[in-house]
């Protein structure tokens, strides 16, 4: 059941939100030089004053960071900390909030959390202060949502997008569409309201409006599938034969030896994965198995993991052993299968052989690279072809408008199909209200995506995502 007021909490007498206090280390695990506990809640201040001993004798003012003593139930002191208070209204949740800084050490933290609990606060669940902050009115869905997204940002410009999406220009695009339509429903509900008057809008207009709003809503979706690369990182699969170097050249964009390396045909029995910063684009690089007939059950096994990799890649780097004899007709075989993937051939070991070949003619067309992974030579150039590669794929940032969600962009197909409805409804001479019944369901739409209108179950999948403490 959708509601479109804020969730699930009590409210007292004067209307106000009232919610369970709740306590987390924010900080990660570990030891280090400070870590951290936030409280939020209408007993944060009640919490701080029974636990807190602050050096100086000054009331609890405001944003003042004091420095003092945590304390227990006895009386006894488990740490020299340093603590802040924010009242409702002017904290990142919205609620009365408090922040307390101790050292960095496990068990030193996890005692002053133990107290709090013990004290009457309760542990956050995973985004609960985020969930927290939305519930107040504080921040929107889709800010909720890239705050989740700027802690998993891994490179520069997925922090990009998920600071514009915080920073609420994506938001305002969305309430600016959501306020077309409503534009469009107030001339169509006006017509119902005032029959006598005979008042009724012009269908063109209304039909170009909304051809102006879908226009708007379809730029937004087709953003989604280059917006999710820059969200999940873009997928680069290293294939290839046996002993083509494939395990040699993940090493060496990692610039670590992460994969087992050996003369042994089949060494890489499965894949591995890692995360490179690509001049700024978030690249997924996975290693795989050669591919090659006959084979060991696991290493036939190898092989289908290395197909399945292949085909959920956006590109495929394609690795050849130009010191075999054989490789021009092993790789006239193995194109066959790459044709339908994009795909780089990268031609290996230059560092062995006395002059580069050329490709066989029906391959001229591919994007080919060569490399010595053993000495480096021809790196840089194969770095930049991958680079064009990304860049064709990869949306345009200036305007900061991209989705990264399935979440929004399925709500966004949602109320465009209801636009595209309601617009043959009005060219059909349909009544009114059947309308406005059509351009209701487009808003709703859309109002799940800022969360105006929401689930309890939309909310625990976005939340769940968090990690505790935030």
């Amino acid at each position: 059941m959708l509601r479109s007021k804020r969730p699930k909490a009590t409210t007292d007498c004067d209307g106000n939100i009232s919610l369970d206090t709740i306590a987390a280390i924010i900080t990660p695990p570990g030891e280090g030089g400070i870590a951290a506990v936030r409280i939020a809640g209408m007993q944060s201040l009640s919490l701080l004053r029974k636990h807190f001993q602050p050096s100086s004798h000054d009331t609890h003012k405001p944003f003042l960071m004091r420095l003092g003593r945590f304390i227990d139930r006895e009386g006894k002191t488990i740490d020299e900390v340093m603590a802040v208070y924010m009242p409702k209204g002017k904290s990142y949740t919205g609620q009365e909030q408090v922040e307390i800084f101790c050292h960095g050490g496990r068990m030193v933290v996890e005692l002053i959390l133990g107290e709090l609990l013990t004290s009457g606060a309760r542990v956050a669940e995973p985004g609960e202060f985020t969930r927290m902050a939305f519930l107040s009115g504080r921040i929107g869905l889709t800010q909720a949502e890239a705050v989740a997204e700027i802690i998993s940002a891994n490179t520069e410009m997925s922090h990009k997008v998920a600071r514009e999406h915080l920073l609420g220009e994506y938001t305002s695009a969305i309430n600016k569409i959501r306020s077309m339509i409503v534009s469009v429903l107030a001339e169509v509900e006006a017509s119902i309201d005032f029959t006598e008057e005979q008042v009724k809008p012009e269908n063109n207009e209304l039909t170009d409006t909304i051809a102006e709003i879908r226009e708007r809503i379809d730029n937004l979706v087709k953003t989604y599938r280059n917006g999710r690369l820059l969200k999940e990182g873009f997928k680069i699969a290293i294939a290839g034969r046996p002993n083509a170097g494939k395990s040699s050249f993940f090493n060496l964009l990692l610039r670590r030896q992460r994969a087992l390396v050996t003369s042994t045909a089949g060494t890489t029995r499965d894949y591995l994965s890692e995360w490179i910063d690509l001049d700024g684009f978030p690249v997924n690089i996975t290693d795989t198995a050669g591919l090659r007939t006959g084979g060991s059950f696991i290493e036939k096994a190898g092989h289908e993991s290395a197909r399945k990799v292949i085909s959920s890649s956006n590109l495929v780097l394609w690795m050849i052993d130009l010191s075999s004899r054989d490789w021009k007709r092993n790789l006239s075989r193995d194109i066959k299968s790459l044709k339908k993937h994009y795909t780089v051939l990268v031609g290996n070991k230059i560092d062995i052989i006395e002059k580069i070949p050329s490709m066989p003619s029906h391959l001229t067309k591919w994007n080919v690279s060569h490399v010595s992974c053993k000495t480096s030579k021809g790196l840089k150039s194969l770095k930049k072809t991958l680079l064009e590669q990304i860049r064709q794929r990869m949306p345009d940032l200036t305007s900061g408008l991209v989705v990264t969600s399935a979440r929004h962009q399925q709500k966004l197909k949602l109320s465009l199909s209801a636009l595209r409805s309601a617009e043959e409804q009005i060219m059909q001479d349909e009544s009114p209200e059947i309308i406005a019944f059509t351009l209701h369901e487009a808003v709703n739409a859309i109002d799940e995506i800022t969360g105006r209108v929401y689930n309890e179950e939309i909310l625990g999948e976005i939340f769940s995502k968090f990690c505790i403490g935030k």
